[in-house]
């Protein structure tokens, strides 16, 4: 089975706040697909985060994804949809029994997490949905000898 990639985030202003959803999802062939929404809710940074991931597993399903890797750089996202043993979080535990039962209806499916600077590109569509501009790229400081 050909794997389908995606890298997903979400953004809150302030948080809790308006909720941006963003996510970058390629295809087995290369086709390369983009997110960019504002979410109808006002919620905090966790459940933009749950949200975008929503967003991009029905996107997925959509386009007849059946196997797939998404990366996702908020670990207590990647913690409770991951983790069975994880202390839930009482207030957003609706939204991740949603997010594990989209997860498990794909004949394969992983959630990996990745450090933020990462996931810039779904960063920048999940800001672009909120009227905000790209965080500024950080650059790496050479040693001097």
């Amino acid at each position: 089975m050909n794997s389908w990639t995606a890298y997903s985030d979400g953004s809150a202003l302030p948080n809790p706040g308006r909720m941006g959803l963003g996510a970058v999802i390629t295809a087995p062939d290369g086709t390369r697909h983009t997110l960019s929404q504002l979410a109808r809710e006002v919620g905090c940074n966790n459940e933009a985060e749950l949200r975008a991931l929503m967003a991009t597993l029905l996107a997925m399903k959509s386009q007849g994804a059946d196997s797939l890797v998404v990366h996702c750089d908020n670990s207590i996202v990647v913690e409770q949809i991951t983790n069975t043993q994880a202390r839930p979080i009482a207030r957003l535990a609706p939204l991740f029994d949603e997010v594990r039962a989209l997860f498990a209806s794909f004949a394969e499916a992983r959630l990996v997490w990745i450090p933020g600077h990462r996931n810039g590109e779904a960063d920048g569509l999940a800001r672009a949905a909120l009227g905000m501009a790209p965080r500024a790229a950080v650059k790496k400081l050479r040693k001097r000898r």
